[in-house]
């Protein structure tokens, strides 16, 4: 292990979008060099202002470990976007087999022939997009999107009234037609009672006339419209 930690990690600095009032992240990516179990403790400068999940834990051999560090809402930027706080990585060598629950504080003390690996990270600050626009809304309350959705439900509505506003017309056209069908009719036999002769060639051919357009054109209307 001579000339190489315990531990590889990336990045080798902390870069967080920074946004006023607004929560920021970034990952640590932890890589176990050696062929044992390695313990490991993330420190900061500024606990207060950071949440590193985990903070602590065991890498195994030829493994990794993602640590994910958070940096809460700030209400203003720092002069110049530069950042003083800086972070801490230990790790030690620990036994074969070991869990979280063996980790504790005195592992990472220095002490005679005992390797404590010790690893610094700065934090940048790197300046985060601004939000994207929110549309105004109009008079009545509605965006221009709400307005948009609305009318295109209602556009796609259009075809089915415009076809049921023209089944009812055509209905109506037809019972029209029949009564006025009907009442020539009528108008015809009372007429032709008044002749002696009984009922003229003429009143036969308007009847067999009425009867034929009558059944053709409500025929040619179902047929139609079902």
């Amino acid at each position: 292990m001579s000339g190489e930690t315990f531990l590889g990690i990336q990045p080798a600095e902390l870069k967080f979008s920074f946004q006023c009032n607004k929560q920021s992240s970034c990952t640590m990516h932890l890589a176990n060099r050696t062929d044992q179990y390695v313990a490991f403790k993330v420190k900061t400068t500024n606990p207060k202002k950071y949440s590193v999940r985990p903070n602590t834990g065991i890498v195994l051999p030829g493994s990794t470990c993602d640590v994910l560090v958070t940096m809460q809402a700030q209400k203003e930027a720092p002069p110049d976007m530069q950042c003083k706080d800086k972070f801490l990585v230990l790790s030690v060598i620990a036994a074969s087999g070991a869990t979280m629950k063996d980790i504790t504080s005195e592992m990472f003390n220095k002490e005679p022939n005992k390797v404590v690996d010790e690893l610094k990270l700065r934090v940048v600050y790197v300046p985060g997009s601004p939000p994207s626009p929110v549309p105004e809304e109009t008079e009545e309350g509605s965006s221009p999107r709400s307005i948009e959705l609305e009318n295109e439900i209602r556009n796609s509505s259009n075809p089915v009234s415009a076809m049921i506003s023209k089944l009812t017309e055509e209905k109506t056209s037809a019972d029209q037609q029949n009564q006025k069908f009907r009442h020539d009719l009528e108008m015809l036999r009372k007429e032709s009672s008044l002749h002696k002769g009984g009922f003229s060639i003429t009143f036969i051919a308007l009847i067999a006339l009425f009867s034929f357009f009558i059944g053709l054109y409500t025929k040619k209307h179902y047929s139609n419209n079902p």
